[in-house]
């Protein structure tokens, strides 16, 4: 570097680099100027000043200033590097790689760019070229731990893991007898637990007992080498020796039972941590997100599960014999005896035992919790309602205890009296049962009653807002929510509970006041976004696309699009970490997780919302400043005079808002170590206006198909997504391979027949081929459509009376088929409408203690509703389906139920000038004519608690 400088001017050459690798970026200015003063074209000069003036963030200067001095020297490996680097700081990751390879041509062993390559490689899964740069390293530096490991790793990341053994085999050749020394224990015991894992994944099970056996003095994590010997034992088919440390371990952990998390196979897909019916989102609110830290889940082996396969007592979909279940409940039954402590050995029964024995456990199991005061309890048995017949007994189980403890307040059975918050968890347990259930009428009596017994425990409300929710009546449900919160203004899972409700009840202001109030002090809403806080801005997506503005609601989708892109740039640094500090297994597991994290649900709600949002922008495209302008011309001149006004002082306000935010940003910008300062950059399209305005909706859209595509293939949803913007697009063989694909997936889906249907009736009514790709698309159709078992010799009037005549019991499934058959046939619309009134909400299968349970759900029928008021356009079936509809659900908002009315106000303006982390709203505050708080959505409140009461 600086070869071709004279003495003084390449010893400055050496401090720039110096003042770049320890960040004095304006010594090395320095030190550049004064080279350039007598070398104004010194290439590599030229180079570093523009790589210092990139990390000042002066990009435009410095990708100036390094192509000037790669053309003066393009020789030189030193600016091929310094331009990759640049690349890199970018994330233009195939570009960096061009130039390291071209600087390696010209200094084919320069280990600095090696180094450099290799990472990026690994980056973007290049295995095989990363597999050749490690094996480069380790032929320039064999003495260098670093580099045997990293060519090891990258051998197993190519599919080699047979050569990744050896690799690691000759490494420990080089090694004394003595090795390790104390203060490398650690990391070599890592490099023998990724080994022996190796020795596991190929099959080599003897091999891999033996290294443990012959190094398990010098292995330190002795939890992992247990876990990993009883794991080989078992593959051996040595259960009897694998039982035994499994049993080892249980004495350490004795609730470790966590198989419903699955392995790390099932990272990439959705978990419900919680279990049950709660929601996904509940464990993100105010907790870590799952994709932050793998290490944050329990321990993935299930000890007891493990126990039982070893027993050769474990069946993959739950189901077992007789004798099966009379070993399991010994097993069991002396494993309590044992861990008396555990809760894990008293809940797993409830799994596999059926009728009176499940009732007897069940019983045993709820008892001490209910006495305790558990609010968790229901989460806990909410998987056990998917069990045949297990949710009657629960039933019947609960108001059996609830009437034992209320006539003698003791548990049947029992001499000892309970205290009187038993009888408030029981009424707590019992509602959230018939909620599960969709009986919300007994349910909100139960809870009421629960409210009535004690009416300052939190949890109550939050599950009375639950239960609403469920019932259809969101904006009382965000009223209770944020009753809820008011009781414990510091707790900032309530919070974001209520955030979470008023989101679903179209109340995005507020919302947002809401979530702030846990943010820090600035620029509060860009700390949600800098705290990827993707609950809150899918939600808030959603709503927003529901009120129709889609360019605040692709903001946030877009927003959510970008935490995964920067989780996948966040792995960058540990490439080099990891293989510096032996953690292999974790990064190994960490780089198969990414490759899968774009299959993580958020993603795919994310991503399946743009996706709407851009096929919605294209149905109806957003009008431009002309079109705008030509409309306000016809208005009359007081109107248009007006408007004007309005547009006017809109405008200013923006203006001024944008630029006290960016004063507010510039006063409250840090220094850092080097003094210059870190501004925020302003966001210059707040509201997502630029957004709507983008010529081509439909390409945007594709982007995000495609990562579906290749991350979400089982879902349905991104195969109807597939179908909708194919046809758009006139791709009639993507939209036919759409089709197929929810055929195989789900062949009875509703979805999946009308896809089928207006696929090959729009087929049908084009015209015939003209030119050669016509023709062989048409081709193409014709050769495949005998694949399809549906339309074997049959017209598609004939498809669609099967579907119907094969689902005539379901609601959706009738809706699916009425609506195909006024497709097909125009001039049957009375008969198709019939068809859905027609449909009878029958009782759901089952004895149910306190009253019937519908098989309908409000959603389904929000949808009818939608159908006959779009696509028959007639509003008067329309009507009388809604008031049928109001009926079944009373407390719905939508269908405008009899117990559904509610007094809209503004919110108090108190909010904004609360102390700390906010205050209660007083229900009985009202906002003065002219006061109301321009927020997004109607907010509506309960004027007293009460009116929600069945009582």
């Amino acid at each position: 570097m600086g070869s071709s400088l004279p003495p003084k001017e390449a010893n400055l050459f050496k401090v720039i680099v110096k003042s770049y690798e320890t960040k004095q970026y304006k010594k090395g200015l320095k030190a550049a100027d004064s080279i350039l003063k007598k070398f104004p074209e010194h290439g590599e000069t030229l180079s570093m000043k523009g790589l210092t003036l990139n990390c000042m963030d002066r990009k435009s200067e410095a990708y100036e200033l390094v192509r000037r001095g790669l053309k003066n020297d393009l020789k030189s490996h030193v600016c091929w590097h310094v331009y990759g680097l640049l690349y890199r700081s970018d994330r233009e990751y195939r570009e960096a790689i061009k130039c390291y390879r071209n600087a390696l041509r010209i200094d084919p062993d320069n280990i600095e760019i090696l180094r450099d390559l290799s990472l990026l490689q690994a980056q973007m899964r290049d295995l095989s070229g990363f597999v050749e740069t490690r094996q480069q390293l380790l032929s320039l530096k064999p003495n260098h731990r670093m580099n045997w490991i990293g060519f090891a790793v990258s051998h197993h990341l190519n599919s080699n893991s047979s050569k990744a053994i050896e690799v690691l085999e000759a490494y420990e050749g080089t090694l004394e007898d003595d090795y390790p020394p104390d203060n490398e224990r650690y990391e070599h015991s890592e490099m023998l637990l990724y080994k022996i894992s190796l020795f596991e994944e190929c099959g080599m099970l003897d091999r891999a007992l033996e290294e443990m056996q012959k190094k398990e003095s010098k292995i330190v994590d002795k939890l992992s080498f247990r876990e990993q010997m009883a794991s080989v034992l078992f593959k051996l088919g040595r259960f009897d020796e694998s039982e035994r440390i499994y049993r080892s371990l249980l004495f350490m952990n004795p609730d470790n039972y966590n198989e419903t998390l699955g392995d790390l196979e099932r990272f990439g897909k959705p978990l419900n941590v919680n279990g049950g019916c709660e929601f996904t989102w509940k464990y993100e609110l105010d907790g870590p997100n799952i994709l932050d830290d793998i290490s944050t889940l329990p321990s993935l082996h299930g000890y007891f599960i493990a126990v039982q396969k070893c027993l050769g007592l474990y069946s993959e979909n739950g189901q077992y014999s007789p004798d099966d279940v009379e070993r399991l409940s010994a097993l069991y039954k002396s494993l309590k005896e044992e861990y008396a402590w555990s809760s894990a050995v008293k809940r797993i029964p409830l799994d596999f035992l059926e009728g009176e024995k499940f009732q007897e456990a069940a019983d045993n199991y709820v008892r001490p919790l209910l006495t305790k005061g558990v609010p968790s309890l229901f989460s806990d048995l909410s998987p056990l309602y998917e069990h045949p017949g297990k949710a009657n007994i629960l039933e019947q189980l609960f108001l059996k205890l609830e009437d034992s403890i209320r006539t003698s307040g003791c548990f049947p059975g029992s001499p000892q009296k309970e205290p009187p918050s038993t009888l408030l968890w029981t009424l707590f347990l019992i509602s959230q049962h018939y909620d599960r259930r969709g009986q919300y009428e007994i349910a909100l009596n139960k809870i009421d009653e629960a409210i009535s017994h004690t009416p300052t425990v939190i949890d109550l409300y939050s599950v009375k807002g639950k239960i609403l929710q469920h019932a259809g009546n969101f904006a009382a449900a965000a009223a209770l929510a944020d009753e809820a919160r008011s009781m414990d203004l510091a707790d900032r899972y309530l919070n974001s509970e209520c955030v979470m409700q008023m989101l679903q009840a179209d109340q995005v202001g507020l919302a947002e006041k809401t979530a702030v109030l846990f943010t820090k002090d600035g620029d509060q809403h860009n700390n949600l976004h800098d705290m990827q806080c993707m609950w809150y801005e899918l939600a808030s997506g959603e709503s927003y696309y529901r009120q129709g503005d889609l360019g605040r609601a692709l903001k946030n989708f877009l927003a959510v699009e970008k935490h995964y892109a920067d989780m996948t740039e966040d792995q960058f640094d540990f490439h080099s970490y990891c293989l510096r500090k032996m953690t292999l297994r974790a990064y190994v597991s960490m780089l198969k997780f990414q490759d899968r994290l774009h299959a993580h649900e958020y993603f795919h709600k994310a991503a399946a919302g743009a996706i709407r949002c851009y096929m919605k922008l294209f149905d109806s495209p957003a009008k431009s400043s002309t079109e705008e302008n030509d409309e306000i011309s016809k208005l009359p001149p007081a109107q248009r005079k007006k408007l004007r006004q309005k547009q006017k002082k809109a405008e200013a306000r923006a203006k001024r808002e944008a630029e006290e935010k960016q004063e507010e940003e510039t006063t409250s910008s840090n220094s850092s170590k080097s003094g210059k300062k870190h501004a925020r950059p302003v966001d210059l399209d707040p509201h997502g206006e630029k957004l709507v305005q983008i010529e081509d909706p439909l390409a945007e859209a594709t982007k995000y198909l495609k990562l579906l595509q290749n991350n979400s293939s089982d879902s349905l949803e991104t195969h109807i997504l597939s179908f909708e913007l194919n046809m758009r697009k006139q791709k009639v063989l993507l939209a036919f391979q759409a089709v197929k694909k929810l055929i195989k997936l789900d062949e009875n889906s509703p979805d999946s027949h009308r896809c089928l249907i207006r696929f090959f009736h729009k087929i049908n009514s084009l015209p015939a081929p003209g030119t050669d790709s016509e023709k062989l698309i048409w081709n193409v159709l014709e050769a495949e459509r005998p694949d399809i078992r549906q339309l074997h010799g049959k017209s598609l009037i004939e498809v669609n009376s099967s579907f119907l005549e094969k689902h005539n019991d379901s609601l959706t499934h009738r809706a699916a088929a009425a609506e195909m058959m006024y497709l097909l046939e125009p001039d049957k619309k009375l008969e198709a409408i019939k068809l859905i009134e027609d449909s009878t909400n029958n009782t759901a299968p089952g004895t149910n203690v306190l009253g019937p349970v519908k098989e309908w759900h409000i959603q389904d029928c929000i949808d009818v509703h939608k159908l006959l008021e779009t696509v028959f356009g007639d509003q008067d079936v329309a009507n009388r389906w809604k008031a049928r509809c109001a009926e079944y659900f009373p407390y719905s908002t939508y269908f405008e139920g009899i117990k559904s009315n509610l007094a809209a106000y503004s919110v108090d303006s108190n909010l904004d000038n609360s102390p700390e982390n906010g205050i209660a709203l007083n229900p009985q505050t009202r906002q003065k004519d002219g006061d109301a708080l321009t927020l997004n959505g109607t907010v509506h409140v309960v004027d007293d608690m009460s009116s929600l009461s069945i009582r």
